[in-house]
């Protein structure tokens, strides 16, 4: 099955989605042409659905579901949700780390055990990003005199395709869910946008300003393009 549309174009045209395949076609063209043109791309829409049916569960396992138990990466190592009544944390959450004897990592936030999921959800988002915060100020006072640049403002951004920005005069921004990644990951995007108060371009002499201070970055970029990004909705 498909969703098939007639459309002032030239061509037959194919998209492949989450949503399964859609073809689009001149209003001039009969549908046995359309049915020829579908066999004769058989291999390449059937290769083409698989992936992206791959590609939607690999995106489905990564959905948090925001209550009690949940668990979410933090600083490349995972990190449990527990609601806890009993304590007014400072913040309203605080990392307990070894509190059952194994080691594990138990966010504790100050909610009632009936707490809806976006209370949950902004609870944890509110404690993650005082830690973002913290950990890029940190990465950034340690890159940028290696450097030798001077940064002013840092801004946390939720951009949906950048994970950081740089602006001549200093300021700073950096995708606050950058704190789910390991933190050479991190390391990474600080030392790159830093690395742009120097070079404002991509030339060569860019990445031999970031690879100066991070000497496996190629590496490194490979693992933030390809790692699965927890799915908050």
């Amino acid at each position: 099955a498909y969703e098939f549309t007639r459309a002032q174009r030239r061509t037959i045209g194919f998209v492949v989605g989450a949503g399964g395949l859609s073809v689009r076609a001149p209003r001039w063209v009969a549908l046995r042409d359309v049915d020829a043109a579908l066999q004769e791309k058989a291999e390449w829409i059937v290769r083409k659905l698989d992936e992206s049916r791959e590609r939607q569960q690999r995106l489905d396992s990564t959905r948090i579901d925001w209550r009690d138990g949940a668990t979410f990466d933090f600083l490349g190592e995972p990190v449990t949700v527990r609601l806890d009544p009993r304590h007014g944390f400072v913040g309203g959450a605080m990392l307990d780390t070894g509190a059952d004897g194994n080691g594990d990592r138990v966010l504790r936030l100050a909610l009632a055990g009936n707490a809806g999921s976006t209370q949950v959800r902004d609870a944890a988002q509110a404690w993650l990003m005082r830690q973002a915060r913290r950990i890029f100020t940190e990465r950034l006072d340690h890159f940028a005199p290696r450097l030798g640049v001077r940064w002013n403002k840092l801004s946390l951004s939720n951009a949906a395709t950048r994970w950081g920005s740089a602006s001549a005069d200093g300021g700073i921004r950096l995708h606050w869910r950058l704190v789910h990644f390991r933190m050479p990951v991190i390391d990474y995007v600080v030392a790159h946008e830093l690395s742009h108060l120097r070079v404002m371009d991509h030339s060569p002499r860019f990445w031999e300003t970031v690879e100066s201070v991070v000497p496996d970055y190629h590496q490194l970029r490979r693992q933030l393009k390809e790692e699965q990004m927890p799915r908050w909705s």
